[in-house]
């Protein structure tokens, strides 16, 4: 099975640990996790994933970068940018957030089963994904799995 594997999951991936008890969970988790997940499952990024991980402080951006090294690269396309378009359109997606429609369109038309995000607010968030599907079904694809990896699972007691 096919996961893709937006930015956010990334950045907690290589992020220093923060204060923040939830989010120093969500960052540990995602450690755990992309150390099982990147042995046993089909990994992929986009080129936008690849264009976000650059931003910020060289550091971090060297660590998302060799993070996401040696992973297969989805280019956008045609098909994933009218896509992005449309769930923008329809209201599925802030029209402010076109990167964030990007992400779900690109995971939608290259086949992936699952789409990785720590995003819950424009991304993996109940009302979202109804919208999200809605829309991705309407035009004849079929809907990756939108998820955090902890609601993937996959890490042994």
């Amino acid at each position: 099975m096919f996961r893709y594997v937006e930015t956010s999951v990334i950045s907690y991936y290589t992020a220093r640990p923060s204060r923040d008890i939830v989010t120093a969970a969500r960052q540990t988790l995602t450690q755990e996790w992309w150390e099982d997940a990147r042995q046993r499952f089909d990994l992929y990024v986009s080129v936008l994933v690849v264009e976000e991980a650059k931003a910020g402080g060289a550091e971090a951006a060297q660590r998302r970068l060799a993070a996401i090294s040696g992973l297969p690269i989805l280019e956008i396309n045609d098909a994933a940018e009218e896509l992005g378009k449309r769930l923008m359109d329809e209201g599925a997606i802030p029209s402010t957030r076109a990167e964030d429609a990007l992400h779900i369109s690109l995971a939608t038309v290259h086949g992936m089963d699952f789409l990785l995000t720590w995003n819950f607010r424009h991304i993996n968030n109940a009302e979202m994904k109804a919208r999200i599907r809605t829309v991705i079904e309407a035009v004849g694809y079929e809907c990756p799995v939108i998820c955090s990896p902890e609601e993937l699972g996959g890490i042994e007691p």
